[in-house]
């Protein structure tokens, strides 16, 4: 099975959802170039959810209606710890108080929801052709309600056995996400560090191992690296951080700024933005504090005090507390067009 089959895109170019940093514009830019472009909606409400696939079905169509990938995250929300967020505002403190803010009247940050039956009656009656997940899969049943409209399911695996748990579980591709991949890493079966690989060493074991078809993600910035992934065994290439630059992504200017810098050469997981492990650009608070801290509530609740210096720093021109997402190989980042870089991508196949 090839990109055409299961995509039904053109190319074997897949634009990885990127919570925070896009919007339907990215996809819908992506899509015009002949990839597959990705909306992201673990953070989004009700209310968005549906204006952003309103956008997407009602955009103009050339010859064949456009297919997008709709990602959900589906991790099991994590009981409030009160003792562990405690620990976790006396480790933050002195940067409250730098910053002049009252750490006992934060407000809570952006949710980032699991995909449940709720949402689901949302999509229902857009019947989306390709769904993905993060963190595993959603339960059986609600897994089998989005197989009932003809999707087709993908999922994140970043070691072999979870793309044999994926492919037990009705996974109808698998995204084999190297550690190399900005954002977050889409381990589930637990989150030892030490079992991840880099893109070129996990791709073709999973080849290997599953039946499945298999698209890269990781560190893949360019066409030859579009290449070499098909050449390991890939249908298609998922891209993200090379995207973060162009003019249709909602990349804060204090992100590009830190894209455009010397700094981007220096990544790091970490799991102080959000309580699971991410890949970002190292800045105060991973450097003073992690990267990774035992600390950190799990996900996503370390997010809500973050959330709140993130604010307050941000209107001072700081990025201390950004989450700065980006993967190991940012040389790919263009201020061109997603869909002149989509096209660039695409050169060599």
């Amino acid at each position: 099975m090839d990109h055409r089959t299961l995509l039904g895109v053109e190319l074997p170019i897949i634009q990885a959802p990127m919570a925070g940093v896009q919007d339907s514009e990215l996809a819908l830019a992506v899509a015009a170039a002949g990839g597959l472009g990705s909306l992201p909606c673990a953070m989004l409400s009700a209310e968005q959810l549906q204006a952003e696939l309103s956008r997407l079905q009602d955009h103009p169509q050339k010859d064949s209606p456009q297919r997008f990938n709709i990602n959900f995250f589906c991790h099991q929300p994590p009981k409030p710890d009160p003792a562990k967020e405690q620990q976790w505002r006396q480790l933050l403190q002195p940067y409250f108080a730098e910053l002049n803010l009252d750490i006992n009247t934060i407000a809570a940050g952006p949710q980032r929801l699991p995909f449940s039956h709720a949402i689901a009656d949302i999509l229902e009656p857009y019947q989306p052709t390709i769904i993905s997940f993060h963190f595993g899969l959603p339960a059986a049943d609600l897994l089998a309600r989005v197989k009932s409209w003809g999707s087709t399911v993908l999922a994140s695996a970043t070691t072999v056995k979870e793309a044999l748990w994926l492919q037990a579980h009705g996974a109808d591709a698998i995204i084999a996400q190297g550690l190399e991949a900005g954002g977050h890493r889409g381990m589930f079966l637990n989150q030892d560090l030490s079992e991840q690989m880099g893109s070129f060493a996990l791709l073709p074991q999973i080849v290997a191992a599953v039946t499945l078809p298999v698209i890269a993600a990781g560190g893949i910035a360019d066409a030859k690296g579009v290449k070499t992934a098909l050449d390991l065994g890939a249908i298609a290439a998922q891209i993200g951080s090379a995207y973060l630059l162009c003019p249709e992504a909602k990349t804060s200017t204090l992100h590009r700024a830190a894209l455009s810098s010397d700094r981007v050469q220096h990544t790091a997981v970490t799991n102080l933005l959000s309580g699971r492990p991410a890949r970002g650009i190292v800045n105060r608070l991973i450097s003073e504090l992690g990267p990774i801290n035992t600390k950190a509530p799990e996900f996503p609740l370390a997010a809500t005090a973050i959330s709140a210096l993130r604010l307050q720093a941000e209107s001072q021109g700081l990025d201390h507390f950004s989450p700065l997402w980006c993967g190991q190989n940012a040389s790919g980042c263009q201020t061109i067009s997603a869909t002149d870089l989509t096209l660039w991508l695409a050169t060599n196949v």
